[in-house]
């Protein structure tokens, strides 16, 4: 893809703000409104100040959608973790580069998995962090927000981030993914893929008004 070719936008509803006593149905709600991927929130207590869910909940959502599983991972130390989330069905590892010693070995041992790698960018790591890792990486995700909570709102500064790392995509002629994350809404999704995003996350926007109002949600963030 050139840099002038339309780009095809993708809406990863987080279920962190999804229903949890009826997850697996939230899940399938989400599939049948027209979301691309199902993005799962793993956060630790530890790197991130909020515990959510772990490899077993991550199993249990595999039978109830063909959606790709893409597992934003808020956990340190990480490389532990890789393989029960890729043995549990997660098609994407998205990993911050703080979360362990050496983040590139760590991509690398997500790609032997079989899996897309991802590196996220918190709202205070630069995209100069990216300069040696673009050749291995499938996704970037920014953080719009801080990471541990949802209902966060969209800080502006990351436009300029992701202004940046669009250019840094482009410029290496791969097909690697810019997702973005924290704040999204029906303002800020279109501000978000002007700056050059082609992945949204959104909770609170997508799963707001229950099941009958998810297909349109999603419809609206992706600019429909």
């Amino acid at each position: 893809m050139t840099a002038f070719e339309p780009r095809s936008i993708r809406i990863a509803p987080s279920i962190l703000s999804a229903d949890f006593a009826r997850l697996g149905e939230e899940v399938r709600a989400i599939d049948a409104a027209g979301c691309d991927w199902v993005h799962v929130d793993v956060m630790d207590g530890h790197f991130v100040p909020n515990i959510t869910i772990g490899p077993m909940v991550v199993k249990a959502l595999r039978p109830h959608t063909t959606k790709p599983l893409d597992v934003h991972l808020m956990i340190s130390p990480i490389d532990s973790f890789l393989d029960a989330f890729a043995e549990a069905g997660a098609d994407i590892l998205t990993v911050h580069p703080e979360a362990g010693p050496h983040i590139h070995r760590t991509v690398q041992h997500i790609k032997s998995l079989g899996k897309m790698a991802g590196v996220v960018l918190n709202p205070g790591t630069p995209a100069k962090m990216l300069d040696y890792l673009i050749d291995d990486v499938d996704l970037i995700l920014v953080m719009s927000v801080n990471p541990g909570f949802g209902g966060q709102s969209f800080i502006e500064n990351q436009l300029r981030k992701i202004e940046a790392i669009r250019k840094m995509i482009d410029k290496s002629g791969r097909d690697i993914r810019l997702q973005v994350d924290g704040g999204i809404d029906f303002t800020t999704a279109p501000r978000a893929i002007a700056a050059g995003a082609d992945v949204l996350v959104a909770g609170t926007a997508t799963f707001r008004g229950g099941p009958d109002a998810y297909a349109d949600n999603i419809k609206r963030l992706r600019g429909g």
